[in-house]
């Protein structure tokens, strides 16, 4: 049963899960901003429609990022999730939360170097391509379930099941809320959905 606010209950049917749902987390200021990832709440409207999207999951086990938006996007959910260190978005060293917009006005060569290059630490943080493996090596464990976190880590994932390198994975769009499925098969990871819209 989920517990809506003012004490009411609503009960779950859920279906069963074979490979990875992806749901990207809430709406957060940071998002609404443009500002590189750093570890900012979710906002209420962002919240309020995960409420809305909680019956409508699949069953099986769940993962949050470690992220704070993801947490309360998997409590509005309903889900029991285990927080996860490899479904972190990547870390931005001394760009996390600065604006996109001032990183390309002020260190406009080192903005450049780092979109080109998937190895190029420019901020000091994880590359790219460091990133994109960890998320690959979660992928090699052969989760089964819901997880729940921000866009980079779901793009990281469909790069890896499709076999196409970070830049070209990094132009996928993930919008909040929506998910992207990925089911398992002998020669690897096939791509179910992607970006789907549960909530207009």
């Amino acid at each position: 049963m989920v517990l809506r606010p003012g004490g009411a209950s609503r009960a779950r049917p859920r279906t069963g899960l074979n490979g990875v749902l992806f749901v990207r987390h809430a709406t957060s200021a940071g998002m609404r901003d443009a500002r590189f990832p750093a570890d900012p709440a979710a906002d209420a409207s962002g919240l309020a429609r995960a409420w809305a999207l909680a019956g409508s999951l699949p069953d099986g086990d769940a993962w949050s990022s470690p992220a704070r938006a993801a947490r309360e996007t998997c409590a509005a959910l309903g889900l029991d999730a285990r927080t996860e260190a490899a479904l972190a978005e990547a870390d931005h060293g001394r760009w996390a939360g600065v604006r996109y917009a001032q990183v390309a006005r002020d260190e406009p060569d080192a903005l450049a170097s780092w979109l080109a290059d998937p190895h190029a630490v420019p901020h000091g943080g994880e590359s790219r391509a460091a990133f994109a493996a960890r998320v690959a090596a979660w992928l090699g464990t052969g989760p089964s379930g819901i997880a729940v976190c921000d866009a980079g880590v779901i793009r990281a994932a469909l790069g890896h099941a499709l076999g196409i390198a970070v830049p070209a994975a990094d132009r996928i769009d993930v919008a909040p809320l929506s998910t992207t499925r990925l089911t398992a098969a002998r020669d690897g990871w096939r791509v179910a959905h992607v970006n789907r819209k549960v909530l207009d």
